[in-house]
């Protein structure tokens, strides 16, 4: 699913646009032990009520895709006799009303899911009537092509309020507060099927992590069937791995700040598709090439490609470019430049050495002390 898809379900998770049918909830406490459940028509929710869900709803599809949304798809072994995309085709397909799949639902999570406390599993399913689209892309409401069938679950931790005091108004005193069990927002989620060409693509879901570094493998493994991705961090350093061996003595400073800045540079180029930019190994490969790479080291970039990750693998560019900062790193200075000021600092030899040299203005600070430079009080 791309930017555009996802926010036309978001759209949706508001009172007056609301496609939800039903709702199922259940309490787990730290032992794993189902403490309280819930299953009625999501209309006969109190409004209060719907409007917290709601939120949870929309938490569990923002982020970043590739790093908080992550699309992914069922190996062809899921979708056959018990597989898990079978198994949530029919749990949709029964609209949240069998007992026994809803029941077994909540202990595959239990079993697969794995956090130390308590925690809430929230599943509705939504129908939503797709409207058509015009020649000049604007949705015709009276022209709807088919209904989109879904379910959305939502695992939120639930945490105990902090201790302190509050102002009671009916005493008119300020009193001990009592703690209450809190519903946080969600820590993995997922959409299924997928909403992928304003089309239902039962072959994918999107997953959401709000830890992009905590993706809970064997919730996605044993659990959705999903082959488990790369995290954006994993990604990072892997494709970090795969530049420093191609390019091994070569890998120099201006080489590097090459690369960096046509990633960004496509990533500009690219900044309004809703796809998010993707790099597979050929792709890699010309972006070396593009940065002034030796043809003598590309010569081996398919070797140190597939030892670090493997041919199929890609890469979220946003996930491996410095966009907002470049950070240059010796063992005892840090130094962080905008990408777009990256030319203030260059990389010279004198007398033998290598530095970093960084151009200076009449405008420096230490620790918030203007500093005055040594040439406008000579010139003084």
């Amino acid at each position: 699913m791309n930017k555009k898809e996802i926010s036309e379900i978001k759209k949706l998770l508001t009172p007056n646009k609301s496609v939800f049918t039903r709702i199922c909830g259940c309490y787990v406490d730290a032992e794993k032990n189902q403490k309280t459940k819930l299953k009625e028509a999501f209309l006969s929710l109190l409004e209060e009520e719907a409007f917290k869900y709601f939120a949870i709803f929309k938490k569990t599809l923002s982020g970043t895709i590739g790093r908080n949304l992550i699309n992914m798809e069922f190996p062809l072994d899921q979708e056959m006799g018990d597989g898990t995309q079978t198994f949530l085709l029919k749990l949709r397909d029964t609209e949240l009303k069998d007992d026994d799949l809803i029941e077994e639902f909540y202990q595959k999570v239990m079993e697969t899911y794995l956090y130390p406390e308590n925690y809430y599993i929230i599943l509705v399913h939504g129908a939503y009537d797709v409207p058509g689209r015009a020649s000049d892309n604007l949705d015709m409401d009276d022209a709807s092509d088919y209904v989109y069938n879904f379910v959305l679950c939502s695992i939120c931790p639930v945490k105990l309020s902090k201790p302190g005091l509050c102002y009671n108004i009916d005493t008119n005193q300020i009193e001990n507060r009592i703690q209450d069990w809190i519903v946080e927002t969600p820590d993995v989620g997922f959409l299924f099927p997928a909403f992928n060409d304003r089309n239902t693509d039962v072959h994918g879901l999107l997953y959401y992590a709000k830890n992009p570094e905590i993706l809970q493998e064997e919730f996605i493994d044993q659990f959705l069937g999903c082959r488990i991705p790369l995290s954006a961090k994993t990604q990072k350093e892997t494709f970090q791995t795969i530049i420093e061996e191609t390019l091994d003595r070569s890998c120099d400073f201006d080489t590097v700040m090459s690369i960096q800045e046509n990633l960004n540079e496509l990533l500009e180029e690219r900044k309004e598709d809703p796809e998010p930019v993707t790099l597979d190994k050929v792709e890699v490969k010309r972006l070396l090439a593009n940065s002034g790479v030796a043809n003598e080291r590309l010569e081996e970039f398919d070797t140190h490609y597939e030892a670090a990750a493997d041919e199929k693998t890609s890469f979220i560019a946003a996930n491996v470019a410095s966009v907002r900062s470049y950070e240059i790193k010796t063992p005892d200075v840090v130094i962080k430049v905008s990408p777009d000021k990256a030319q203030l600092v260059e990389h010279r030899e004198i007398d033998g050495i290598p530095y970093i040299l960084i151009k200076a203005t009449d405008q420096v600070e230490i620790n918030g002390i203007a500093v005055k430079s040594s040439v406008n009080g000579a010139e003084g």
